[in-house]
């Protein structure tokens, strides 16, 4: 069977994109071929890195990718998700000469304020929030 080739988009591959490629990894298995990317990729986020950890999942040596380049690259995938946040107004990408766009939106762990324990606390929500979803996804495209 050939893999589905999934790519998450967020604006800097910092955090959101970064969970839910981790997460399709541990729970698509060998279905899926899932990378992510940014439009302005920076540096992980350090308390995202963390949270993760406590699931079990080190994303700690993963670099930010640019999405130009993987355009540039000449990369298809069959699915790119978005998972900025709209409400708040963030460019989400769009990636060119794709099969399926689809947009999920989640708070962006970066703009939080707070104490870092308040931090933790909401970006463990969001973990949980992108971990669901993907769940769900992966139910739904067994169904397909």
């Amino acid at each position: 069977m050939k893999k589905l080739k999934v790519l998450f988009v967020c604006i800097h591959n910092s955090a959101r994109s970064q969970m839910a490629e981790a997460f399709l990894k541990k729970y698509g298995g060998e279905k899926f071929d899932v990378k992510s990317a940014g439009l302005e990729p920076g540096v992980l986020n350090p308390l995202v890195v963390r949270v993760m950890k406590e699931e079990g999942i080190d994303i700690s040596g993963n670099g930010t990718k640019s999405v130009f380049e993987m355009f540039k690259n000449g990369e298809l995938f069959k699915y790119v998700i978005t998972v900025c946040d709209a409400t708040k107004a963030e460019k989400c990408p769009i990636f060119p000469g794709v099969n399926k766009r689809l947009h999920w939106g989640f708070d962006d762990p970066s703009s939080l304020e707070g104490t870092e324990e308040e931090k933790i606390v909401r970006i463990r929500l969001i973990k949980e929030e992108i971990k669901q979803k993907i769940q769900h996804w992966i139910k739904e495209m067994e169904g397909e």
